[in-house]
């Protein structure tokens, strides 16, 4: 049964004609970067998962009321796995264009990893700005109660 496993993850020897072994190599090389990008949106999401530990550890240390930490830390690792398993089939794909002879541009992996990386920023930041905001109103709020018991 191993022996089955391992002969279904092996590819056949190609030819080394023209620049065969080195677009495969610059594959797998593309391939790890999609992985890197994704493990680092999944660490980002675990990290932001725990930041709510800090702030019952020390409730002065970080204001998280009614805070979106964890559908935030979700998505984070939604758009994580989601670029590992497009990184994946990609090589893959690209596996197969090769020994065709072929290549295919990435068009539609390149625009939604930009478009996922642009929306995290802009949902990032305004979820700053919201938890700024806020921690604004609070702190004017315990002023103007201890202005009035004065």
């Amino acid at each position: 049964m191993l022996r089955r496993l391992l002969s279904f993850a092996r590819a056949e020897p190609l030819k080394n004609t023209g620049s065969v072994a080195r677009d495969l190599l610059a594959s797998e090389r593309t391939f790890l970067a999609w992985t890197r990008t994704g493990l680092g949106f999944i660490a980002l999401g675990i990290a932001l998962e725990k930041v709510e530990a800090f702030a019952a550890i020390s409730p002065t240390l970080l204001h998280l009321e009614n805070s979106r930490t964890k559908a935030s830390a979700g998505i984070l690792v939604a758009c994580g796995s989601l670029s590992v398993a497009h990184g994946t089939l990609r090589y893959f794909s690209v596996m197969r264009d090769i020994q065709k002879g072929l290549f295919r541009p990435n068009v539609s992996g390149i625009t939604l990893l930009a478009a996922t990386s642009i929306g995290i920023a802009v949902a990032g930041t305004i979820l700053v700005l919201e938890n700024e905001a806020e921690h604004s109103q609070d702190k004017a709020c315990v002023d103007n109660e201890q202005a009035m018991k004065k």
